[in-house]
């Protein structure tokens, strides 16, 4: 049963937690005595700003989020100051321009999340000695405070009105709270992201409050309570395959509603209670304690996209154990690791990346897991690239999205089958023979899409889609891309009402006959614009991600011929399709 606890990842996940605990844990009764459980899931999510402008200008993130927690932190602090009231009015305040900024350069400064999603939900799963440091210092901090200001922040909670009298409340204390506060919260974004954070800073506090009315005993069981939900949640998302940061906040929930219930309860009722909690903690760690293994047979590879994914089995064929961390119609903009994932990474003898920027949480994977793959990066193997570019990977800030293009397809699948022969020379044979009808068949591919396209007037084949994810396509066939919902290369960034109005302008004066949606985004936008400029908008295209198995997109090869199909009709009004026979 405590076998993930053995795993090297799992070990420094725990460890995160345990220094973490005491922090948080302390400032969570300050959190809860104060009133101040609003500010510190504000202050956690207005870091937002901090972590693009940290992966976007290329420093560490929690500098980034530090910074602008410390200015949220003092805007609050000083707005309070001058009413001398409560913080949740000037919280939203301050919150609200802070989301806004964070919007603002996310979708129109750096046109990308740039891997913000990682901080925003975080992993325990992928810590290092760094966040493990920032968490103890925040503990170290936190002690330190509690014994110093302590008093004062006592006095404060039970009477503000005669803690000012009596001089006990002062407005650098109080700023001391808050600054602690927003530390805390960027101290947990690698271990449960900032929409998490209160499950570890407010709500071991909040149960441990139900049971206890002394300082110092809620202060402990606090701590306490913390590191057990932390450890147990930890466990339970290794067993389950589900993200650490959901776990312990469920678990941390589900035990404050049960601790409320009993609470509620005369004291005669609460052993059945406690009984029922017993049964459904056993059941749960019975079917978790069942679940599956790892698969084995072949030399074991991890491929982070479905593409990639779909390229290793058709060249590895039985030979190799794959595991895929990207599943159909899951967007590789919002990736968080599974356990699953980072123990396949752990153990895997070759890792495949898409590379530019698109799977660049994949590094830190790689680096946290334990082992040590080759991590084989088929961006680099591109070999249609845009105009200007030199040799050398494909540039990152252009498209990601390379495998539109089946020239670049054919080039990835002799990456894969050259370092498939590499790591498992006694199968060379097989990845040879494998590999060359897969590369006859993307020829194929490729020569048909060349004759669908080129029997539709130039002048009609212009492309609008969700968001800018078909430049190699596009250049590859002779299609003009007039624009997309999402002006840029991830679906992190947001368009604005002006982007929205000069596209539907660009629409109609380009006499765009279809917007087409894509699998893996929320199709309401595209279809609004499509209603108001009274265009095609039924057409699904799949951009960054394959369909599940027996849709038009379950594999590389019927994805793109569904892809060549769907645009042929929307560029012709439904007048022609696009059928490619022999593949």
């Amino acid at each position: 049963m405590l076998d993930p606890f053995d795993l090297a990842f799992v070990q420094r996940g725990l460890v995160e937690v345990l220094v973490l605990s005491v922090g948080a844990g302390l400032l969570g009764t300050w959190i809860v005595l104060r009133g101040m459980a609003f500010f510190t899931h504000a202050v956690a999510a207005a870091s937002f700003p901090g972590l693009v402008l940290a992966a976007g200008l290329g420093f560490a993130a929690p500098l980034g989020a530090a910074g602008v927690a410390a200015v949220f932190a003092a805007g609050v602090g000083r707005l309070s100051a001058r009413q001398r009231s409560g913080y949740d009015s000037q919280t939203a305040i301050v919150l609200v321009g802070a989301l806004a900024l964070g919007i603002i350069l996310a979708s129109d400064v750096f046109h990308s999340g740039s891997g913000v999603e990682n901080q925003l939900f975080g992993s325990l799963l992928v810590v290092g000695t760094r966040d493990i440091l920032v968490a103890g210092g925040l503990s170290l901090l936190a002690v330190l405070a509690t014994l110093s200001a302590g008093p004062r922040w006592l006095a404060a909670g039970f009477d503000r009105e005669s803690a000012d009298a009596m001089g006990l409340r002062s407005s650098a204390g109080d700023l001391l709270l808050l600054g602690m506060v927003a530390f805390a919260a960027v101290a947990s974004l690698t271990a449960i992201g900032s929409l998490l954070a209160a499950a570890l800073l407010v709500v071991p506090a909040a149960t441990a409050r139900l049971w206890t009315r002394r300082l110092g005993s809620w202060q402990a069981s606090s701590v306490l309570l913390t590191a057990a939900e932390g450890t147990a949640g930890l466990w339970l998302s290794v067993e389950a395959n589900i993200p650490p940061g959901a776990a312990i906040a469920v678990l941390a929930g589900a035990i404050f509603l049960l601790a409320a219930l009993a609470r509620a309860l005369p004291r005669a009722r609460r052993r059945p209670l406690a009984a029922v909690a017993a049964a459904l903690v056993a059941l749960a760690l019975a079917g978790c304690g069942a679940s599956a293994g790892s698969s084995g047979g072949g030399v074991a590879v991890v491929a982070t996209t479905t593409q990639i994914g779909d390229f290793v089995r058709a060249v590895g064929g039985h030979d190799v154990s794959l595991h895929q961390i990207l599943q159909p119609n899951t967007d590789p903009h919002e990736y968080e690791p599974r356990p699953k994932d980072v123990t396949a990474t752990a153990g895997a003898k070759l890792v495949f990346v898409n590379g530019d920027n698109l799977d660049r949480w994949m590094s830190k994977v790689v680096d946290e897991a334990g082992g040590r793959p080759r991590v084989v990066d088929l961006g680099q193997a591109t070999v249609a690239r845009f105009p200007g570019e030199s040799s050398g990977p494909e540039a990152s800030r252009f498209d990601p999205h390379w495998w539109h293009d089946p020239r670049n397809a054919q080039s990835a699948v002799r990456g894969i089958r050259d370092a498939l022969v590499r790591a498992d020379p006694g199968h060379r044979a097989d990845y040879q023979a494998n590999a060359a009808r897969y590369l006859t068949r993307l020829a194929t591919l490729d020569a048909g899409v060349q004759r669908c396209f080129a029997a539709v007037p130039a002048g009609q084949r212009k492309l609008v889609t969700s968001h800018d994810a078909f430049n190699y396509f596009a250049r590859r066939y002779g299609v003009q891309v007039v624009g997309a919902i999402i002006p840029s290369q991830t679906t992190q960034a947001q368009p604005s009402a002006g982007d929205i109005a000069a596209l539907s302008d660009q629409v109609r004066r380009e006499r765009v006959k279809a917007i087409f949606l894509e699998s893996s985004i929320n199709p309401k936008l595209a279809q609004g614009v499509a209603r108001q400029t009274g265009v095609i908008g039924n057409l699904t295209l799949y951009g960054d991600t394959l369909g599940p198995a027996g849709s038009a997109g379950a594999t590389y090869l019927t994805m793109e011929t569904h892809n060549a199909d769907a645009m042929v009709r929307g560029f012709t009004g439904g007048r022609a399709g696009c059928s490619i026979p022999g593949l």
